[in-house]
C-alpha cells in the first residue's frame, strides 16, 4: 500500500464507521455512499447497507446497469471544507452534509443530472480512487452439450464491464476463462452439458482486499 493510500484508507473506514446511522436512505447521495463505503470495505452502517444493496440490485437483471455511476456523485460541488481536505474526507462531507441542495428528496432514488461525459466530474486519475478502476462485472452466458457426434458445442457470450481512468464505464467481449475463480461457475473438464448465466461483480477496496458479489438468473 503506498504512502498516499494508507491514510485515505484509514480515513475511508473512520468516516464511514461515524456516519448517522439513524438517518434515512434519503438523506444522502447514494452514488456518493457507493463510493465512500467501497473505499472502507463496506463498514456496518445503516448507510452502508443501503449503498450496497443499490450496488447488488444494478447488476441484477435486467438491465445489468454499472454498479457505481460515479457521474451522478457530484464531487466538484462547493461546500465549506478546507482547501487541504483528503479525498475522502471532501466526499464524506458531499456525501452527508445536511441541508443541501443535493440531498436525496425521497426515499426512492432521485433523478440527478448525470454529467455529460458520463465520468467523475473531478480527476480521480491518481492511486486514490485505484479502488474505482478495480471493479469489474462479468455478465456470464454461458452453455455447452455434447451433439449426438460426440464434438463439444459451446455458446460464450460472456463480456466484461470496467472502468476507465475518470470512473467512464464501457463494456467489451470477454469469456468464461477470464471469469475470476471466486465465482460459482463450474470448470468442467469435459463437455458435460451445462448452462451457466450470472451477473459476477469483484473489486479491491481502498486497503487492497478483495470482495465480490454473484447474482444467479
Amino acid at each position: 500500500m503506498t504512502p498516499l493510500i494508507r491514510p485515505l484508507a484509514a480515513i475511508a473506514v473512520a468516516l464511514v464507521v461515524n456516519m448517522p446511522a439513524a438517518a434515512p436512505a434519503q438523506s444522502y447521495q447514494v452514488d456518493c455512499a457507493i463510493l465512500l463505503c467501497l473505499a472502507g470495505g463496506w463498514p456496518t452502517s445503516a448507510p452502508c447497507a443501503h449503498a450496497r444493496a443499490v450496488f447488488i440490485r444494478r447488476i441484477t437483471p435486467w438491465p445489468v446497469e454499472p454498479p457505481l455511476q460515479i457521474w451522478r456523485c457530484p464531487m466538484g460541488a462547493s461546500f465549506a471544507a478546507p482547501a487541504r481536505a483528503l479525498p475522502l474526507e471532501r466526499l464524506h462531507d458531499i456525501t452527508f452534509r445536511t441541508g443541501s441542495s443535493i440531498a436525496m428528496p425521497t426515499a426512492s432514488l432521485p433523478v440527478l443530472p448525470v454529467q455529460a461525459s458520463e465520468q467523475a466530474d473531478i480527476d480521480i486519475s491518481g492511486d486514490a480512487f485505484d479502488f474505482v478502476r478495480s471493479i469489474r462485472v462479468f455478465h456470464i452466458q454461458f452453455h455447452q452439450r455434447e451433439d449426438g457426434d460426440g464434438r463439444c458445442i459451446r455458446s460464450d457470450s460472456t463480456r466484461l464491464g470496467s472502468y476507465g481512468e475518470q470512473g467512464d464505464y464501457r463494456w467489451a467481449r470477454s469469456s468464461v476463462t477470464a471469469v475470476p475463480s471466486a465465482s460459482a461457475l463450474p470448470r468442467p473438464k469435459h463437455c458435460d452439458r451445462m448452462v451457466y448465466r450470472s451477473v459476477f461483480v469483484d473489486w479491491r477496496d481502498h486497503a487492497g482486499s478483495y470482495g465480490f458479489e454473484e447474482v444467479r438468473y
